[in-house]
C-alpha cells in the first residue's frame, strides 16, 4: 500500500493545532519543514473532504495552504536517496546510508536504508529517542521497539548492549525494512522484526525496556498494554508527540502506573522517560 502526503503551509502556532486535528482522523506520521509540516496516511484511509473540513475551521487564523500527493514505494525511495544526508546525533551516533562515508571517530554508527519506512534519524522524535537511549542501561536487556519504522532504535539498542529486541510495526514493508536494516548493521541475530500492533505481543513475557516512538493517539490507546509488558523497575521511552501533549501523555502514563522521570524537547517535539515502579 502507498502513502498520501499532505503538505501544509501554516505558521508554527497553527501547525501544532492542525497536526493534532489530523492525528484525530488517522494521520500517523508528521515531519516539520520550514513552511509548516507534512502529514502522512495510508492511501486507503485518505479523505480529501476530511482535510478540507479541518482546514476550513481555521480560516482567518493565519496564512494556510495545503496540497496532497500519493507517494509510491518507488517514488519514496527515489526521494529519499536524493535528499538523505548523513547526520550525527548527540555527538556520538553517526546515521548514514551505505553510500555515505563511515565516521569511525564516533562511538556508534547506524546504517539505514528506509524503503517506505519512517525513521532515518532526521526527524526530531527519532533523534530525541536515541539521545535518551544513550542514558539508559541496555546491557543484557530484552527490549521492545513499538512502531519500529526502519528499526533504527532497535539497532541502537543492540549497539548499547541489548541481548534481544522485538521490533514491531503495523506496516508490512516496515517490518521487512527493520529486518533488512538489522542485517545491514550485523545485529540480525538479536533483532526480531514482527508485523502487527500491540496485539502481536500476546504471549510475550514482560520486557526490561520499551521504546515507543509512535504518535499521541496510539500511545494513549495502548498505555495499559505497555504497563502489562514492562518489567518492574523497567524504563519506557515515549515519543511521537508535541510538547503541548506531554501533560496528556503524562496523565495517561501515571494512571497506568508509570512514574515520570524526565523529558527532552527539540523543535516542539518530545521524548519522555517513565519507569515501572520497582
Amino acid at each position: 500500500m502507498d502513502y498520501v502526503e499532505v503538505r501544509v503551509q501554516a505558521p508554527r502556532e497553527l501547525s501544532d493545532i492542525l497536526v493534532a486535528e489530523l492525528a484525530e482522523v488517522g494521520y500517523n506520521t508528521f515531519e516539520d519543514n520550514d513552511e509548516g509540516f507534512c502529514a502522512y496516511i495510508d492511501e486507503d484511509q485518505f479523505s480529501a473532504d476530511n482535510v478540507a473540513e479541518i482546514m476550513s475551521r481555521y480560516e482567518g487564523m493565519g496564512s494556510v495552504g495545503y496540497e496532497h500527493r500519493v507517494i509510491t514505494r518507488q517514488n519514496w525511495n527515489a526521494e529519499w536517496e536524493k535528499n538523505f544526508q548523513p547526520l550525527v546525533i548527540a555527538d556520538q551516533v553517526s546515521v548514514r546510508a551505505p553510500f555515505h562515508e563511515a565516521r569511525p571517530e564516533l562511538k556508534h554508527e547506524i546504517v539505514i536504508m528506509p524503503r517506505m519506512s519512517f525513521g532515518t534519524g532526521h526527524h526530531d522524535t527519532t533523534a530525541l529517542m536515541i539521545t535518551n537511549q544513550l542514558h539508559i542501561d541496555h546491557q543484557g536487556k530484552r527490549v521492545l521497539d513499538m512502531g519500529c519504522g526502519t528499526g533504527i532504535l532497535a539497532v541502537m539498542a543492540v549497539q548499547l548492549g541489548a541481548d534481544y529486541v522485538l521490533a514491531v510495526d503495523v506496516e508490512p514493508w516496515t517490518a521487512e525494512n527493520a529486518a533488512d536494516n538489522a542485517l545491514e548493521n550485523n545485529v540480525q541475530d538479536k533483532v526480531e522484526a514482527r508485523l502487527g500492533d500491540v496485539t502481536a505481543l500476546e504471549g510475550e513475557e514482560p520486557f526490561d525496556l520499551i521504546l515507543a516512538n509512535i504518535n499521541r493517539n496510539v500511545l494513549l490507546e495502548d498505555m495499559g498494554a505497555y504497563a502489562q509488558y514492562l518489567k518492574s523497575g523497567g524504563p519506557i521511552l515515549f515519543s511521537g508527540f508535541y510538547e503541548d501533549d506531554l501533560p496528556l501523555i503524562r496523565e495517561a502514563a501515571e494512571k497506568a502506573g508509570f512514574q515520570y522521570e524526565s523529558h527532552l524537547v527539540q523543535n516542539h517535539w518530545v521524548s519522555a522517560v517513565f519507569r515501572q515502579p520497582a
